[in-house]
């Protein structure tokens, strides 16, 4: 007599019944409820704060977008624009990418493949994330202090008095260090050792085996944690109060030549943030679409990350 076998797909299910005993998973059903309610809520709260900001701005991108983006800050809400903020947000974002990404995945990689296991090695990494979790307020008196104070020869020696775009690229630089550095060195630490090994037991160098086999494996990590940082970086204001980002009229232009890092500057946070205070009709609206804006230039920058992220994924 033929004996039936269920089919081989059917096996791990029914593997856990038996070993269940047939008996409904009462807290592993609830547990994943509140994990679906936890995701429902996020995405309600995510949905309603895109659609309150989208339909405050609607009308200043439907009647004057092209004005808005290229427009100086002024008095009239109806004649304000955001390209200062913008060209301000675009060279705090080119400090961060130049200075916190080298710096930090260096960092990582060497406190990961280079560093002996030691007492200071085990310190370092204690203070890498504490440093992570200091409020940003206090990097901004960091930056006021060293860059705007001590190094104002450097930072902007005129009339700026050390308050430039220089000083808030090299204070948001510093702010999103700690989380590159640990983020990188997360990434590396997944690595499995028998890449190592393998690099190792053909006659490659470390470095040889940190280039083509460490880094191209951590490096989707290594990407999504320079997105968080850079979305951090763009979006933090306290810092950039305090390093001299002014909330009133620029009379300069908004050229990207070099000469304007060492002249007055504001950015997209700051500009929000002084928006959002005005009484006056129409700002309200301004303020939505600046916001919007913010959030299409950090999209784009997330956007290009998760690109070479998938990129070296495939390349695995």
């Amino acid at each position: 007599m033929a004996v039936t076998t269920p089919p081989m797909t059917a096996a791990p299910e029914l593997v856990r019944q038996r070993l269940q005993g047939k008996k409904v998973d009462a807290a592993g059903l609830i547990f994943r409820a509140l994990l679906l309610l936890a995701l429902l809520v996020t995405m309600a709260v995510l949905v309603v704060l895109l659609v309150e900001v989208l339909t405050g701005g609607w009308g200043v991108f439907t009647t004057r977008m092209g004005e808005f983006l290229t427009g100086k800050l002024g008095s009239s809400a109806a004649r304000s624009g955001i390209a200062q903020g913008l060209r301000g947000t675009f060279f705090i974002g080119a400090f961060v990418v130049a200075l916190a990404f080298p710096l930090g995945v260096g960092a990582a990689i060497y406190l990961e493949e280079y560093a002996p296991k030691s007492r200071f090695a085990r310190f370092v990494d204690i203070n890498i994330r504490n440093l992570a979790g200091v409020p940003s307020v206090v990097y901004g008196l960091l930056g006021f202090a060293i860059f705007v104070k001590a190094l104002r020869f450097l930072t902007g020696p005129g009339s700026a008095n050390g308050a430039t775009v220089i000083s808030a690229g090299l204070t948001l630089a510093i702010l999103v260090l700690p989380i590159v550095i640990i983020t990188a060195a997360e990434a590396i630490r997944a690595v499995p050792d028998s890449l190592r090994e393998a690099g190792f037991g053909v006659g490659a160098t470390r470095w040889e085996v940190v280039r083509s086999h460490v880094l191209p494996y951590a490096s989707p990590g290594i990407l999504t944690g320079t997105v968080l940082s850079l979305a951090r970086a763009l979006g933090e204001a306290a810092p950039l109060i305090l390093v001299g980002a002014t909330t009133g009229f620029l009379s300069e232009g908004a050229g990207y030549g070099l000469s304007t890092l060492q002249e007055r500057f504001t950015a997209m946070p700051i500009v929000i943030y002084s928006w959002a205070g005005r009484p006056q009709p129409g700002f309200a609206s301004n303020t939505a679409a600046a916001i919007v804006v913010l959030l299409a230039v950090v999209l784009l920058a997330n956007a290009a990350a998760i690109l070479l992220r998938n990129r070296y994924e495939k390349r695995r």
